[in-house]
């Protein structure tokens, strides 16, 4: 069975029938789906929990989520849902998907009260989408040849490249990852080959460190496309081909999928480059049984620069991550810390203002592994782990997106 069933069966064992109280003007409930659930899941749950998205069930209508309102209930109250790592206690983010107590505590009032509907005329229009694209029509969609998921098993990160086809450097404003078939894509990384380099074989189980290095988008469920500020862009250089890394899941039978990637274009290159940067080590040895083995990397800034965002990165006995910057003066400031790392949800935490690291400022990451039968997702507890691509092995990297001072400030006039 695998981890989205797991998800899904005991959403359904929780969701168990809740007695239903009955509205009369002598006992009217105080918490009602129509005036006060409806808004906090249209806002904080849709974008995911809707037709046509990743997640098991759609969250839109009453009918919809009243099979479902215990488990609502207690996947909210243990902050388990929306996914959201971050320890409140350092730093600001600006895709923050944490719900305020308040908000867990209306749900929950509303479970406890039976899960009342409430008077249609309370109900909020139901929230629109763009159909398809999230980031509007690309200028660009490129796609990566189809391939057949099969039915059962364990399947190894996948690899599978696409010529750009640019004939001249090319600054992208937007990006966005669209699986082909969301029922069996678990998580998709898009990296920038440059020219000249070899890509790896179509399909094969093995990628490179350029594949590594140079990451241009990744996307989970609850992902949805981004349009960078005006002023910065990534750039992709002519000739570059882009490599799909690919992790699906085996749903019962065979299914083909597709996945694409849509750019927009700048239409004037923009004053300063986004910039994907590491902290890694691969030379750890996680041993068998073993809890709470720690790992870090570090890395220092070879100049001024503007931190962006941050995106830990393990595999299924990752346990914690922190990032800590030690700046040239001696002072440390932690900047995230993950207690509870899940590799089914790989997230990136924009900061909510970017973070000016000087140059001589070492990025510290530690993070922990559990190893032992205490991991419900450790795939095989009496093995010695090493690095690896496949899930089954390890990775400990600290990834981070920067703007270097050097560039040019960006100006009114450069916006797309």
């Amino acid at each position: 069975m695998n981890l989205k069933t797991v998800a899904v069966a005991a959403l359904a064992l929780a969701g168990s029938v809740i007695p239903v109280a009955a509205d009369s003007p002598a006992t009217a409930p105080s918490v009602t789906f129509t005036k006060d659930v409806a808004p906090i899941l249209h806002r904080r749950c849709a974008q995911c929990h809707r037709p046509t998205q990743m997640a098991p069930m759609s969250l839109l209508t009453y009918s919809q989520v009243r099979p479902w309102a215990k488990a609502i209930k207690q996947r909210v109250v243990k902050r388990e849902m929306p996914p959201w790592f971050a320890d409140p206690a350092h730093g600001k983010f600006a895709n923050d998907a944490s719900l305020p107590q308040e908000e867990i505590d209306t749900i929950a009032a509303w479970v406890d009260e039976g899960a009342p509907k409430g008077d249609d005329k309370d109900l909020p229009p139901l929230p629109e989408f763009v159909d398809g694209w999230s980031i509007g029509e690309p200028d660009v969609v490129l796609s990566m040849p189809e391939y057949t998921v099969p039915a059962s098993g364990t399947i190894p990160y996948l690899y599978f490249s696409v010529p750009t086809n640019f004939t001249a450097d090319t600054w992208i404003a937007g990006l966005e990852i669209r699986p082909g078939n969301r029922k069996v894509v678990h998580h998709v990384i898009v990296s920038v080959l440059d020219p000249g380099r070899e890509p790896p074989a179509q399909g094969s189980t093995v990628g490179n460190v350029d594949v590594i290095r140079n990451q241009l988008a990744g996307t989970t469920p609850n992902k949805p496309g981004m349009i960078y500020p005006p002023g910065i862009g990534r750039l992709v250089k002519a000739g570059s081909s882009l490599v799909f890394q690919m992790h699906y899941t085996a749903i019962g039978k065979e299914v083909i999928d597709r996945t694409s990637i849509g750019l927009k274009i700048a239409k004037t290159p923009p004053a300063k480059q986004v910039r994907t940067g590491l902290a890694l080590n691969s030379k750890f040895v996680l041993p068998p049984g073993e809890p709470n083995t720690e790992v870090r990397s570090a890395v220092t800034t070879s100049e001024d620069i503007h931190l962006i965002s941050l995106t830990p990165h393990m595999h299924f006995r990752g346990k914690d991550f922190t990032y800590t910057a030690v700046y040239p003066d001696g002072r440390s400031e932690i900047l995230l810390r993950v207690p509870d790392y899940d590799f089914n949800w790989q997230l990136s935490y924009v900061l909510a203002t970017p973070r000016a690291l000087p140059k001589g400022t070492r990025i510290d990451c530690v993070a922990h592994f559990d190893n032992s039968s205490r991991n419900p997702a450790n795939p095989d507890p009496a093995a010695e782990v090493r690095w690896g691509d496949q899930t089954w092995e390890e990775m400990m990297i600290g990834f981070y997106t920067f703007t270097r001072d050097a560039e040019a400030t960006a100006t009114p006039e450069e916006e797309r």
